[in-house]
C-alpha cells in the first residue's frame, strides 16, 4: 500500500512540514500559557507518574493542580511498580528543570511545553504523509489542532496522569504510518516515528497494551514506499521487533506490585485486576437498579452480597470486608464477568450505551484545570477551546445511537481507502477506539468518562482524517 511522492516535491513538502510544526507549536504554547498555565488535577493516581519520575509523593485526589512537584526532603527513594510512559516524559521534564537548578522538581510548565513540542511534530508528520494537495492538508491540520487543543484533552499533556502520553503516541503512530508509505527518505523517517509513537502509546497504561497487536498488523499492512520484496518485510520485522523488545524491557523494568491478597503481581495489571472486577460486578451488574438476587445467582455469589449493590472497591461499605468474601474471591474474575455479559445481551447493551454517553461527554467534572493561586473554586475547569468536546457533548445523551454512526463513518472511509496507507491508519484508529471502549465499559465500572478518553481521542483523530476530499484535491503522484 504505497503513496509515491515525486522527488521534486521533497523540498516543498519539507517546508510545509516545518511551517505546520512551527505554527502548531506556537499555537499550543499560547493555548497552554495564556493567560495562565492549565493542566488536569491529580485524581489520586498521580503518585504513579511521579514515582516513575523519581519523586516520592503521597496524597489522594486534589481539587487543584500543582505547577511543580518536588520530592519532600528526606523522602525515601521511590520504586515504581506501574509503568506509564507519561513518567518518561515527566522524568525528562525533571532533567530539563535540573539544568536550571531544580534537580528534584517536576515542573508541569516544562512537561506541558515538552508535550506540546511532540504533539506539533506529530501533526506535521500526519500532514506530510497525507495524499492530498496543500489546501486539503491545511484543512486536516486545522481539524487536528482543534482536537488536540480541545479542553477535554489538552490539559492531560501537563498532568501526572497517563492519558497524555497515549494521545501523543497515537498521533505519532498515525503520522509515522502515513510517512512510511512515501518514497525516499520520508519512508525511513516514518518507520522511526511509528516506533516512537508505538512505544509511547502501547506503554501509556496497562489498558493500552492491547494496542500492540493492532499496531503490529498495521505495520505489516503498510508497504514502505522505498523498499520492495524481502527488504520491505525485513523493515517491518525490524520495527515490530524493536517495538516488542522495548515494550518487554519497559514492562519488566518496574518492581512487581502487591495484589490485594498480598502476593506479588506476575503480569502488568495483576495488582488491579481484582479491584476492576469488583467494580465491574458491583457497579455495572449488581448495581441495585435491577434484579439484584437474580444477578447474584448468575454470578455465583451469595444472596447476602445484595447489601453491597452499587458499592465499589473504595466505597466505605465494600464487599471485600464481608466475612464471606474470601470464599467467593475466585468469582471476582474476568471469566465470570465475561460469562455474565455474554449471557445477558440486554444488560450488556445497557452498559455499553452508558459507556458511549460517558465517552461522548468527553470530560470528567472532577479534574480541575488551575492551581490554587489562580483564585478559582476547587475543581474549576477551563474552556478556552471547547469546540470538539462541546459537539460531542451535545450528542452524548444519545449513547450508542450517536457513537455507532461515527464508527460506521470511519469504517466506510477506511474501506474506501483500503488500498492506501490512509485506509490502514483509519482502520487502526477505529480498532483502538473500539477496543479501548469495550475494555473501559465492561472491565472498569468507575471513572467512565476519564477511562473513555483514549477511545474518544482515537475516534476524533480518525474522523478528521476520514473527512471526504474532492478528487481534484488529491495530490498527483
Amino acid at each position: 500500500m504505497k503513496l509515491d511522492v515525486p522527488k521534486q516535491r521533497l523540498n516543498t513538502d519539507a517546508a510545509l512540514g516545518i511551517g505546520i510544526f512551527v505554527a502548531a507549536f506556537g499555537l499550543f504554547v499560547v493555548r497552554f500559557l495564556v493567560p495562565r498555565p492549565i493542566a488536569m488535577s491529580n485524581n489520586g493516581d498521580g503518585l504513579r507518574v511521579l514515582c516513575g519520575a523519581g519523586i516520592t509523593w503521597h496524597g489522594g485526589p486534589e481539587p487543584f493542580i500543582h505547577l511543580a512537584y518536588s520530592a519532600p526532603p528526606g523522602a525515601p527513594p521511590c520504586q515504581p511498580t506501574y509503568l506509564l510512559t507519561q513518567s518518561w516524559l515527566a522524568d525528562l521534564a525533571v532533567r530539563l528543570a535540573g539544568v536550571f537548578g531544580f534537580p528534584t522538581t517536576l515542573s508541569l510548565v516544562v512537561l506541558g511545553l515538552l508535550s506540546s513540542l511532540i504533539a506539533a511534530a506529530a501533526i506535521a508528520a500526519i500532514v506530510l504523509g497525507l495524499p492530498y494537495g496543500r489546501r486539503a492538508r491545511l484543512a486536516v491540520a486545522a481539524g487536528l489542532l482543534l482536537v488536540v487543543a480541545d479542553s477535554a484533552f489538552f490539559g492531560y499533556f501537563a498532568a501526572v496522569l497517563g492519558e497524555g502520553a497515549a494521545f501523543l503516541g497515537l498521533l505519532l503512530i498515525a503520522g509515522g504510518l502515513l510517512l512510511t508509505a512515501r518514497e525516499g527518505r520520508w519512508s525511513y523517517v516514518g518507520m522511526a516515528v511509528t516506533f516512537a509513537g508505538g512505544v509511547l502509546a502501547v506503554n501509556a497504561k496497562v489498558q493500552t497494551l492491547t494496542i500492540l497487536p493492532l499496531l503490529v498488523l498495521a505495520i505489516v499492512l503498510v508497504r514502505p514506499g522505498t523498499l520492495r520484496g524481502a527488504r520491505r518485510w525485513a523493515a517491518a520485522v525490524l520495527v515490530i521487533g524493536a517495538l516488542g523488545a522495548v515494550t518487554l524491557y519497559a514492562q519488566q523494568s518496574v518492581q512487581p506490585a502487591v495484589t490485594p491478597e498480598g502476593t506479588l503481581a506476575e503480569l502488568p495489571g495483576d495488582d488491579s485486576r481484582e479491584i476492576n472486577m469488583v467494580n465491574s460486578i458491583f457497579l455495572n451488574i449488581v448495581d441495585g437498579k435491577h434484579d439484584t438476587q437474580a444477578d447474584l445467582a448468575a454470578l455465583g455469589l451469595p444472596p447476602s452480597f445484595a447489601q453491597y449493590a452499587g458499592n465499589g472497591w473504595w466505597h466505605p461499605h465494600p464487599v471485600r470486608i464481608d466475612p464471606l468474601y474470601p470464599r467467593y474471591r475466585d468469582r471476582m474474575d474476568r471469566a465470570n464477568v465475561i460469562g455474565y455479559f455474554a449471557s445477558h445481551p440486554g444488560r450488556t447493551l445497557e452498559v455499553l450505551d452508558r459507556a458511549a454517553t460517558d465517552q461522548l461527554t468527553a470530560r470528567p467534572d472532577y479534574l480541575g484545570s488551575f492551581d490554587q493561586s489562580a483564585g478559582f473554586a476547587p475543581h474549576a475547569q477551563e474552556y478556552r477551546v471547547p469546540v470538539v468536546s462541546s459537539l460531542t457533548g451535545l450528542i452524548a445523551p444519545l449513547g450508542l445511537f450517536a457513537l455507532v454512526p461515527l464508527w460506521l463513518l470511519v469504517l466506510a472511509r477506511a474501506w474506501w481507502q483500503r488500498r492506501t496507507a490512509l485506509g490502514v491508519v483509519l482502520a487502526f484508529l477505529f480498532t483502538v477506539s473500539a477496543t479501548q471502549f469495550g475494555m473501559a465499559a465492561l472491565g472498569d465500572g468507575i471513572e467512565g468518562v476519564k477511562h473513555q478518553s483514549v477511545a474518544l481521542f482515537a475516534l476524533l483523530v480518525a474522523l478528521v482524517l476520514a473527512v471526504p476530499v474532492r478528487r481534484d484535491a488529491v495530490r498527483p503522484v
